[in-house]
Protein backbone atom coordinates (compact mmCIF):
# COMPACT_ATOMS: atom_id res chain seq x y z
CA UNK A 1 0.00 0.00 0.00
CA UNK A 2 1.03 3.69 -0.35
CA UNK A 3 1.34 6.46 2.05
CA UNK A 4 -1.69 8.79 2.03
CA UNK A 5 -0.65 12.30 1.78
CA UNK A 6 -2.49 14.71 3.96
CA UNK A 7 -4.30 17.80 1.66
CA UNK A 8 -4.23 21.13 3.56
CA UNK A 9 -7.83 23.02 3.25
CA UNK A 10 -7.87 26.65 2.68
CA UNK A 11 -11.67 27.58 3.87
CA UNK A 12 -11.39 30.31 6.10
CA UNK A 13 -13.11 28.06 8.79
CA UNK A 14 -11.99 30.41 12.10
CA UNK A 15 -12.57 33.48 9.57
CA UNK A 16 -15.73 35.41 10.64
CA UNK A 17 -18.81 34.77 8.20
CA UNK A 18 -20.06 38.26 8.50
CA UNK A 19 -20.01 38.39 4.11
CA UNK A 20 -23.56 36.35 4.46
CA UNK A 21 -25.20 36.28 8.02
CA UNK A 22 -28.17 33.83 6.95
CA UNK A 23 -25.43 31.72 6.07
CA UNK A 24 -23.48 28.72 8.49
CA UNK A 25 -21.02 26.71 7.95
CA UNK A 26 -22.00 23.33 9.72
CA UNK A 27 -18.53 21.73 10.99
CA UNK A 28 -18.04 18.40 12.39
CA UNK A 29 -14.72 16.46 12.98
CA UNK A 30 -13.60 13.07 14.74
CA UNK A 31 -12.16 9.95 14.57
CA UNK A 32 -12.32 7.52 11.99
CA UNK A 33 -10.90 4.70 10.28
CA UNK A 34 -7.17 5.52 12.34
CA UNK A 35 -6.98 9.16 11.16
CA UNK A 36 -9.57 11.91 11.35
CA UNK A 37 -12.39 13.82 9.27
CA UNK A 38 -13.33 16.83 8.83
CA UNK A 39 -16.85 17.73 7.16
CA UNK A 40 -18.48 20.93 6.36
CA UNK A 41 -21.51 22.00 4.52
CA UNK A 42 -23.44 25.52 4.06
CA UNK A 43 -26.72 25.78 4.92
CA UNK A 44 -29.52 28.62 6.11
CA UNK A 45 -29.66 26.54 9.28
CA UNK A 46 -27.33 25.52 12.04
CA UNK A 47 -26.81 21.62 11.78
CA UNK A 48 -25.12 18.64 13.84
CA UNK A 49 -24.85 15.52 11.87
CA UNK A 50 -22.57 13.97 14.25
CA UNK A 51 -24.10 10.81 14.84
CA UNK A 52 -25.37 10.33 11.61
CA UNK A 53 -21.29 10.86 10.44
CA UNK A 54 -20.37 8.10 13.50
CA UNK A 55 -23.09 5.81 12.10
CA UNK A 56 -21.89 5.40 8.79
CA UNK A 57 -18.06 5.01 10.32
CA UNK A 58 -19.15 1.88 12.53
CA UNK A 59 -21.30 0.30 9.20
CA UNK A 60 -18.01 0.72 7.14
CA UNK A 61 -15.58 -0.41 9.74
CA UNK A 62 -17.87 -3.71 10.34
CA UNK A 63 -17.75 -4.06 7.08
CA UNK A 64 -14.27 -3.30 5.54
CA UNK A 65 -11.91 -2.80 8.59
CA UNK A 66 -9.04 -5.50 8.97
CA UNK A 67 -8.26 -3.67 12.56
CA UNK A 68 -11.69 -5.60 13.67
CA UNK A 69 -11.52 -9.02 14.54
CA UNK A 70 -15.02 -9.73 13.64
CA UNK A 71 -15.98 -7.59 10.63
CA UNK A 72 -16.48 -9.05 7.44
CA UNK A 73 -13.54 -8.73 5.32
CA UNK A 74 -11.92 -10.12 8.79
CA UNK A 75 -14.30 -13.44 8.95
CA UNK A 76 -13.56 -13.77 5.13
CA UNK A 77 -10.16 -13.26 5.33
CA UNK A 78 -10.13 -16.08 8.39
CA UNK A 79 -11.47 -18.84 6.00
CA UNK A 80 -15.76 -18.26 6.99
CA UNK A 81 -17.16 -18.77 3.98
CA UNK A 82 -21.09 -17.59 5.57
CA UNK A 83 -20.61 -14.22 5.43
CA UNK A 84 -22.93 -12.25 2.85
CA UNK A 85 -21.49 -8.56 2.42
CA UNK A 86 -23.25 -5.80 2.53
CA UNK A 87 -23.87 -2.72 0.01
CA UNK A 88 -20.56 -1.19 1.08
CA UNK A 89 -18.25 -4.09 0.30
CA UNK A 90 -19.58 -4.98 -2.91
CA UNK A 91 -19.43 -1.44 -4.21
CA UNK A 92 -15.24 -1.61 -3.06
CA UNK A 93 -15.28 -4.67 -4.49
CA UNK A 94 -16.46 -3.77 -8.14
CA UNK A 95 -14.30 -0.65 -8.61
CA UNK A 96 -11.36 -2.75 -7.18
CA UNK A 97 -12.14 -5.26 -9.76
CA UNK A 98 -12.69 -2.78 -12.52
CA UNK A 99 -9.31 -0.90 -11.85
CA UNK A 100 -6.96 -4.11 -11.24
CA UNK A 101 -8.41 -4.88 -14.59
CA UNK A 102 -7.66 -1.57 -16.50
CA UNK A 103 -4.15 -1.36 -14.62
CA UNK A 104 -3.61 -4.74 -15.61
CA UNK A 105 -2.95 -6.00 -11.90
CA UNK A 106 -0.88 -3.44 -10.83
CA UNK A 107 -3.67 -1.65 -8.81
CA UNK A 108 -4.41 -5.17 -6.21
CA UNK A 109 -6.16 -5.58 -3.01
CA UNK A 110 -4.53 -8.78 -2.34
CA UNK A 111 -0.76 -7.41 -2.04
CA UNK A 112 -1.02 -6.07 1.29
CA UNK A 113 0.28 -9.72 2.32
CA UNK A 114 3.50 -8.72 0.56
CA UNK A 115 4.11 -5.47 1.56
CA UNK A 116 3.77 -6.71 5.72
CA UNK A 117 6.15 -9.65 4.89
CA UNK A 118 8.54 -6.90 3.55
CA UNK A 119 7.85 -5.24 7.23
CA UNK A 120 7.48 -1.64 5.71
CA UNK A 121 7.51 0.02 9.07
CA UNK A 122 9.60 2.78 10.51
CA UNK A 123 12.87 3.30 8.50
CA UNK A 124 15.47 1.00 7.87
CA UNK A 125 17.18 -1.11 6.14
CA UNK A 126 15.98 -3.36 3.33
CA UNK A 127 15.82 -6.95 4.57
CA UNK A 128 15.77 -9.79 1.94
CA UNK A 129 13.16 -12.00 2.25
CA UNK A 130 13.77 -15.92 1.23
CA UNK A 131 12.53 -16.34 -2.65
CA UNK A 132 10.93 -19.16 -1.41
CA UNK A 133 8.74 -16.81 0.92
CA UNK A 134 7.78 -14.69 -1.48
CA UNK A 135 6.87 -17.43 -4.26
CA UNK A 136 4.77 -19.22 -0.95
CA UNK A 137 3.07 -15.61 -0.63
CA UNK A 138 3.01 -14.78 -4.30
CA UNK A 139 0.89 -17.81 -4.92
CA UNK A 140 -2.31 -16.15 -3.02
CA UNK A 141 -1.70 -12.90 -4.84
CA UNK A 142 -4.21 -11.54 -7.11
CA UNK A 143 -8.10 -10.22 -7.46
CA UNK A 144 -8.86 -12.80 -9.76
CA UNK A 145 -8.57 -15.45 -7.42
CA UNK A 146 -11.65 -14.04 -5.81
CA UNK A 147 -15.12 -14.50 -6.81
CA UNK A 148 -18.48 -12.43 -5.38
CA UNK A 149 -21.07 -14.84 -5.70
CA UNK A 150 -24.50 -14.91 -4.32
CA UNK A 151 -22.89 -11.65 -2.16
CA UNK A 152 -20.13 -13.83 -1.06
CA UNK A 153 -16.98 -14.05 -1.86
CA UNK A 154 -15.40 -17.92 -2.85
CA UNK A 155 -11.63 -17.87 -2.86
CA UNK A 156 -9.42 -20.37 -5.43
CA UNK A 157 -6.63 -19.88 -2.99
CA UNK A 158 -8.02 -20.12 1.24
CA UNK A 159 -4.59 -17.77 2.19
CA UNK A 160 -5.50 -14.98 -0.27
CA UNK A 161 -5.98 -11.93 1.87
CA UNK A 162 -7.85 -8.67 1.34
CA UNK A 163 -7.24 -5.64 2.41
CA UNK A 164 -9.40 -2.70 0.62
CA UNK A 165 -6.70 0.11 2.27
CA UNK A 166 -5.94 1.32 -0.94
CA UNK A 167 -9.29 2.73 -1.23
CA UNK A 168 -11.82 1.90 1.70
CA UNK A 169 -11.26 5.78 2.89
CA UNK A 170 -12.13 7.02 -0.19
CA UNK A 171 -15.36 5.35 -0.51
CA UNK A 172 -16.31 6.42 3.12
CA UNK A 173 -16.04 10.32 1.67
CA UNK A 174 -18.22 9.28 -0.95
CA UNK A 175 -21.03 7.55 1.28
CA UNK A 176 -20.12 11.08 3.52
CA UNK A 177 -20.70 13.39 0.55
CA UNK A 178 -24.05 10.97 -0.62
CA UNK A 179 -25.78 11.40 2.85
CA UNK A 180 -25.31 15.21 2.64
CA UNK A 181 -26.52 14.90 -1.05
CA UNK A 182 -29.46 13.10 0.45
CA UNK A 183 -29.99 16.30 2.79
CA UNK A 184 -30.43 18.49 -0.02
CA UNK A 185 -27.02 20.19 0.68
CA UNK A 186 -25.29 21.69 -2.60
CA UNK A 187 -22.31 23.14 -1.49
CA UNK A 188 -19.86 20.99 1.23
CA UNK A 189 -16.52 19.61 1.42
CA UNK A 190 -15.79 15.78 2.75
CA UNK A 191 -12.30 14.83 3.87
CA UNK A 192 -11.13 11.45 5.80
CA UNK A 193 -7.42 11.52 6.32
CA UNK A 194 -6.27 13.57 3.59
CA UNK A 195 -9.38 12.08 0.44
CA UNK A 196 -11.40 14.83 -0.30
CA UNK A 197 -14.56 15.53 -2.35
CA UNK A 198 -16.62 18.58 -2.59
CA UNK A 199 -19.52 20.38 -4.15
CA UNK A 200 -20.29 23.58 -4.91
CA UNK A 201 -18.38 26.34 -3.30
CA UNK A 202 -17.97 28.39 -0.23
CA UNK A 203 -20.74 30.60 -0.63
CA UNK A 204 -20.37 32.28 2.40
CA UNK A 205 -16.69 33.52 1.14
CA UNK A 206 -18.10 33.42 -2.70
CA UNK A 207 -14.68 31.20 -3.07
CA UNK A 208 -14.22 27.90 -4.45
CA UNK A 209 -12.87 25.43 -1.92
CA UNK A 210 -9.23 25.58 -2.40
CA UNK A 211 -7.20 22.25 -1.40
CA UNK A 212 -3.40 22.54 -0.76
CA UNK A 213 -1.19 19.39 -2.48
CA UNK A 214 1.26 18.35 -0.26
CA UNK A 215 5.21 18.80 -0.66
CA UNK A 216 7.36 15.29 -1.31
CA UNK A 217 9.47 16.57 2.12
CA UNK A 218 11.71 13.82 3.30
CA UNK A 219 12.21 15.86 6.72
CA UNK A 220 9.11 15.25 7.55
CA UNK A 221 8.19 18.67 7.90
CA UNK A 222 4.89 20.18 5.86
CA UNK A 223 4.60 22.40 3.01
CA UNK A 224 2.57 23.37 0.29
CA UNK A 225 3.18 24.65 -2.98
CA UNK A 226 0.70 23.68 -5.16
CA UNK A 227 -3.46 24.57 -4.57
CA UNK A 228 -5.72 23.99 -6.92
CA UNK A 229 -10.04 24.31 -6.64
CA UNK A 230 -11.65 21.56 -6.30
CA UNK A 231 -15.51 21.83 -8.35
CA UNK A 232 -17.86 18.97 -8.18
CA UNK A 233 -15.22 16.14 -7.74
CA UNK A 234 -12.92 14.33 -5.47
CA UNK A 235 -9.31 14.40 -4.97
CA UNK A 236 -6.37 11.67 -3.29
CA UNK A 237 -2.96 11.73 -2.86
CA UNK A 238 -0.40 9.06 -2.82
CA UNK A 239 3.10 9.64 -2.20
CA UNK A 240 6.02 7.41 -1.10
CA UNK A 241 8.45 9.75 0.54
CA UNK A 242 7.75 8.85 4.07
CA UNK A 243 7.68 5.07 4.13
CA UNK A 244 11.04 3.80 2.47
CA UNK A 245 13.75 1.37 3.42
CA UNK A 246 17.49 1.81 1.97
CA UNK A 247 19.71 -0.83 0.90
CA UNK A 248 23.73 -1.21 1.60
CA UNK A 249 24.33 0.73 -1.56
CA UNK A 250 22.03 3.31 -0.23
CA UNK A 251 19.25 2.58 -3.23
CA UNK A 252 15.68 4.04 -1.57
CA UNK A 253 12.99 1.73 -1.63
CA UNK A 254 9.47 2.59 -1.77
CA UNK A 255 6.76 0.75 0.13
CA UNK A 256 5.58 -0.54 -3.55
CA UNK A 257 5.50 -4.12 -4.22
CA UNK A 258 5.56 -5.44 -7.71
CA UNK A 259 2.82 -7.94 -7.92
CA UNK A 260 4.35 -9.68 -10.67
CA UNK A 261 7.55 -10.50 -8.83
CA UNK A 262 6.78 -9.89 -4.88
CA UNK A 263 10.18 -7.66 -4.72
CA UNK A 264 9.91 -3.71 -3.55
CA UNK A 265 10.79 -1.90 -6.81
CA UNK A 266 12.47 1.57 -6.88
CA UNK A 267 10.48 4.34 -8.67
CA UNK A 268 11.83 8.25 -9.26
CA UNK A 269 7.81 9.02 -8.30
CA UNK A 270 7.12 10.74 -5.19
CA UNK A 271 3.78 11.83 -5.39
CA UNK A 272 0.66 11.34 -7.20
CA UNK A 273 -2.64 13.48 -6.96
CA UNK A 274 -5.84 12.39 -8.86
CA UNK A 275 -8.80 14.29 -9.40
CA UNK A 276 -12.22 12.11 -10.00
CA UNK A 277 -15.58 12.14 -9.93
CA UNK A 278 -15.56 9.92 -7.29
CA UNK A 279 -12.81 10.10 -3.87
CA UNK A 280 -12.76 5.94 -4.24
CA UNK A 281 -11.45 6.11 -7.74
CA UNK A 282 -9.06 9.30 -6.96
CA UNK A 283 -7.75 7.06 -3.80
CA UNK A 284 -7.76 3.60 -5.95
CA UNK A 285 -5.99 5.45 -9.42
CA UNK A 286 -3.62 7.69 -7.10
CA UNK A 287 -2.25 3.99 -5.89
CA UNK A 288 -1.98 2.99 -9.27
CA UNK A 289 -0.48 5.73 -10.46
CA UNK A 290 2.23 5.64 -7.82
CA UNK A 291 3.02 1.66 -8.42
CA UNK A 292 3.48 1.89 -12.09
CA UNK A 293 6.00 4.89 -12.04
CA UNK A 294 6.13 7.93 -14.19
CA UNK A 295 6.53 6.39 -17.71
CA UNK A 296 3.99 4.12 -17.43
CA UNK A 297 1.72 6.61 -15.56
CA UNK A 298 1.77 9.35 -18.43
CA UNK A 299 1.00 6.25 -20.58
CA UNK A 300 -1.90 4.93 -18.57
CA UNK A 301 -3.15 8.20 -18.36
CA UNK A 302 -3.04 8.86 -21.83
CA UNK A 303 -5.77 6.39 -22.56
CA UNK A 304 -8.09 7.37 -19.14
CA UNK A 305 -8.47 11.29 -19.96
CA UNK A 306 -11.46 11.44 -17.60
CA UNK A 307 -8.42 11.21 -15.20
CA UNK A 308 -6.54 14.41 -14.11
CA UNK A 309 -3.25 14.17 -12.66
CA UNK A 310 -0.63 15.91 -11.05
CA UNK A 311 2.37 14.00 -10.66
CA UNK A 312 5.65 14.81 -8.29
CA UNK A 313 8.84 12.75 -9.01
CA UNK A 314 12.98 13.41 -9.66
CA UNK A 315 14.39 13.64 -12.70
CA UNK A 316 17.92 12.13 -14.02
CA UNK A 317 19.58 14.76 -12.30
CA UNK A 318 17.93 13.94 -8.57
CA UNK A 319 16.29 17.48 -8.83
CA UNK A 320 12.19 17.79 -8.21
CA UNK A 321 10.16 17.95 -10.88
CA UNK A 322 6.39 17.77 -11.32
CA UNK A 323 4.00 17.29 -14.01
CA UNK A 324 0.25 17.95 -14.82
CA UNK A 325 -1.67 15.75 -17.26
CA UNK A 326 -5.14 15.88 -18.71
CA UNK A 327 -5.79 19.44 -17.51
CA UNK A 328 -4.96 19.36 -13.82
CA UNK A 329 -4.64 22.69 -12.83
CA UNK A 330 -1.43 24.70 -13.58
CA UNK A 331 -1.94 27.45 -11.06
Amino acid sequence: MIKKLTLIIFFGLLISCDEDPKLHINYSSGSAFGTTFSVQCIDKKELDFSKSYDSIINVINQSMSTYIDDSDISRINKGDTTVRVDKHFRNVWATSKKIYEETNGVFDPTIGVLVNAWDFGPKGEVKALDSLKIDSLLASVGLKKLMLIDDKIVKFNPDTFIDFNALAKGYAVDVFALFLEGKGFKNYLVEIGGEIRGKGSNSIKQKPWMIGVEDPNFDDTQSYSKVVSLQNEAMATSGSYRKYKIDEKGNRYAHIINTETGYPHKSNMLSASVLAPTCMEADAYATALMSMGLKQSKQFLETHPELKAYLIYEDDQKELATLSLNGFSED
